[in-house]
């Protein structure tokens, strides 16, 4: 693969993912339809929301009960008190609860209300990240390419803020086929240096870099086609991401 150029294409024909639908299968009837030709070094980057509707990560609002604990984070902060109790559920620790709800997921994900979200949810329902999106990228990988015969690479992203800097981002929850990070210790740079320490997060680049195609609203676009891009792999997957508590500032 050259280094000429980087391009993304979006998929338009995905339709709405339900619960329990095979996404391989709709992955490649859209690409089909699409009439585009998957090559090896292909990366697939999905929108986290169509594999947690497809694993049936749907939550009824009549069917949440509310903790003292969430209804006290709620009252507190002027919080939806089943927004507040099913962000508890998905977490392993709350980090913090005043103007804002950061917890560590059971996955090791940092992140406000446990990613768990209304927006683009059917009516009274919530929405919650996938349980294991490392997994959930290895088995879509697994069968896409059995299906296709082509080596290829998929990113889960998910869209989240930053502790530095305001606005939001998509970043990698998941990967499989790809590794996690580009390690550039070793190579030199334009004088000749040796770089002695240098980690890009490459899934996390090829999460934002689609944001623009897939949106935040009522865009349609939760599958991304990137071609070009020379990624590294390996063994580190998206959970390798997350700062360890004793390096991670903000706690």
């Amino acid at each position: 693969m050259t280094s000429h150029g980087v391009s993304a294409t979006a998929l338009h024909s995905i339709p709405i993912v339900k619960s329990g639908d095979d996404l391989v299968e709709i992955i490649l009837d859209a690409i089909k339809r699409e009439e585009i030709n998957l090559v090896n070094g292909d990366v697939i980057v999905i929108a986290s929301k169509i594999v947690s509707k497809s694993e049936d990560r749907f939550v009824r609002v009549k069917d949440v009960d509310i903790s003292e604990q969430a209804r006290e984070i709620a009252e507190r902060n002027k919080f939806n008190p089943i927004h507040v109790e099913l962000a508890l559920r998905e977490s392993a620790v709350v980090i913090k609860s005043d103007g804002v709800l950061i917890v560590e997921t059971h996955s090791g994900l940092i992140c406000n209300f446990s990613g768990v979200d209304k927006s683009n949810a059917p009516e009274e329902e919530y929405v919650l990240l996938p349980k294991n999106p490392d997994k959930s990228a290895e088995l879509i990988l697994q069968g896409l390419e059995k299906e296709t015969g082509v080596e290829l690479s998929v990113v889960i992203s998910d869209t989240q803020g930053r502790p530095w800097r305001k606005g939001l981002v998509n970043v990698a929850i998941g990967c499989a086929g790809i590794n996690a990070f580009k390690h550039n210790k070793g190579k030199s740079d334009l004088y000749g240096r040796v770089l002695k320490r240098s980690t890009v997060c490459q899934i996390d680049e090829l999460a934002s870099f689609v944001e623009p195609l897939m949106g935040q609203a009522g865009e349609r676009i939760p599958v991304v086609i990137v071609r070009g891009y020379e990624y590294s792999d390996g063994v580190e997957k998206a959970v390798d991401i997350n700062r360890t508590k004793e390096s991670d500032m903000f706690r």
